[in-house]
């Protein structure tokens, strides 16, 4: 399985994972997707694929905020916003969407939880891609398959549980 991240850093934040670092959590995401796809079907709507390309963008507060108001109608940045790609009817194109990362959040949050900045980073970015993946936790059957999936893909990857 394959991932091509388009990433762009929009941060003056310091320390940022590269995108080697990136590629490796998406690449577990994936894995872990396909493997709970086999299972049960029926969890995502997004099937598995060889090759995925994903744009993840890292901003600043300024940009996340604009953007939680824009699509969210929250006037606040927040950590992480997935935009997913939607296909037209007969197409296949490998693109699952856009990630947007507020890194000052992310430190921010990290200190607030007790956690690294890195296991922090490696959370928001499964989040993320499970989101494009068709994931979702509106509802407490959806969350717990959720966090179930993102605690198992963070403990395979070496970083505790985020909850």
């Amino acid at each position: 399985m394959g991932i091509e991240f388009d990433v762009q850093y929009a941060s003056k934040q310091t320390h940022l994972p590269d995108k080697t670092l990136f590629q490796h959590w998406a690449t577990a995401v994936l894995n872990f997707h396909e493997a709970a796809q086999t299972k049960t079907p029926q969890i995502s709507a997004v099937p598995p694929s060889k090759s995925w390309t994903i744009s993840l963008r890292i901003v600043d507060e300024v940009e996340g905020r604009q953007l939680n108001d824009t699509w969210r109608h929250r006037d606040y940045p927040t950590n992480v916003l997935s935009f997913p790609f939607e296909n037209l009817p007969g197409m296949q194109l490998p693109f699952l969407g856009d990630i947007v990362i507020c890194a000052p959040i992310v430190v921010q949050e990290a200190q607030q939880q007790g956690k690294s900045v890195e296991a922090h980073w490696a959370h928001l970015v499964t989040h993320g891609i499970l989101h494009l993946l068709g994931y979702d936790h509106l509802e407490e059957t959806q969350a717990q398959i959720m966090e179930t999936l993102e605690t198992d893909i963070l403990h395979h990857l070496g970083y505790p549980n985020p909850y």
